[in-house]
């Protein structure tokens, strides 16, 4: 019987739904508090385990950390000592940090909304004029469509870029800007599982931001071939696994990637499209178990 670890910081609506579909594949499921666990960071022949000793033992991880910085460093070291993990490390570092997603896109030459980077106030000012008004400013980790502002004119640039470089972390004071795409009030969440596009729904919403995180109303997308050509080359340009594609639907350039998330949220799609992401995670899951399934 195939052991999976869910690496969890708590257990929500869909790390409920991961662990039953894991249990009826026929796994041994143990779900795993991020909080409790004890990660060598140097060699040790204990290896992994939690706070109460009890090692980590599993054929493969599935991490579904709320937290990005946990999850990260806890696959990173994971994969070091040999655990097979979903997603991969270098996957979910791409991911997690808008910057690393669009070099990876760009370097794969997927179409994506054309972006600045820049780490001075005075730099961003140049950068947005150059993009022209209105642009988005977006911190480079953050997800559920949170701290993104749309600016709107100079005004607007100069008072947020103030803002960000006074209060914001380290973070925000990398100006990640991006062009704004007058999207026909929805833009499209795409599922990639290993190889496939399974499914993918519309979020729309009367508000620039259509996240359903921030009250976009979610309905079925159909995967058409050109949705599932873009969705199967960025997947594979940040290093593939299970991952949500979200696409904005240019007015002259067609479909864009806008960003690439690797442990995404999918309560509101399952009903919506009639696909049982969760089944189709937990069989992928458990092939990454054993490599030669995948092949």
């Amino acid at each position: 019987m195939t052991r999976v670890g869910v690496l969890v910081s708590r257990i929500r609506v869909e790390e409920k739904l991961l662990l039953a579909a894991l249990e009826a594949a026929g796994a041994e499921v143990m779900a795993v508090d991020d909080g409790e666990l004890v990660l060598p960071a140097t060699p040790d022949t204990r290896g992994p385990r939690l706070r109460s000793g009890q090692s980590l033992e599993a054929d493969v991880v599935l991490e579904r950390s709320v937290s990005t910085a946990r999850g990260l460093y806890a696959i990173r070291v994971l994969e070091s000592f040999g655990f097979p993990t979903v997603n991969r490390y270098a996957t979910a570092a791409t991911c997690a940090d808008k910057l690393l997603t669009t070099s990876a896109l760009t370097t794969a030459g997927v179409a994506q909304a054309s972006a600045r980077l820049a780490f001075t106030p005075e730099a961003a000012l140049s950068a947005i004029e150059e993009l022209g008004y209105p642009v988005v400013l977006k911190p480079v980790v953050g997800s559920w469509g949170r701290l993104l502002a749309r600016i709107n004119d100079r005004d607007a640039a100069e008072a947020v870029l103030e803002h960000k470089d006074v209060l914001g972390s380290y973070q925000h004071s990398i100006f990640y800007i991006q062009e704004f795409v007058a999207k026909p009030g929805r833009d499209i969440r795409a599922f990639v599982v290993g190889d496939e596009t399974i499914c993918a729904i519309y979020r729309s919403s009367e508000h620039w931001i259509t996240n359903t995180a921030r009250g976009g109303q979610a309905s079925n997308c159909p995967v058409t071939p050109e949705i599932d050509a873009i969705c199967q080359r960025a997947a594979v340009a940040v290093g593939g696994g299970v991952l949500a594609i979200d696409l904005l639907e240019h007015p002259d350039r067609g479909l864009l990637v806008n960003e690439v998330n690797h442990t995404m949220e999918f309560r509101n799609s399952i009903h919506t499209t009639g696909i049982d992401i969760p089944g189709r995670i937990a069989d992928y899951v458990l092939r990454v178990a054993e490599p030669e399934q995948l092949r």
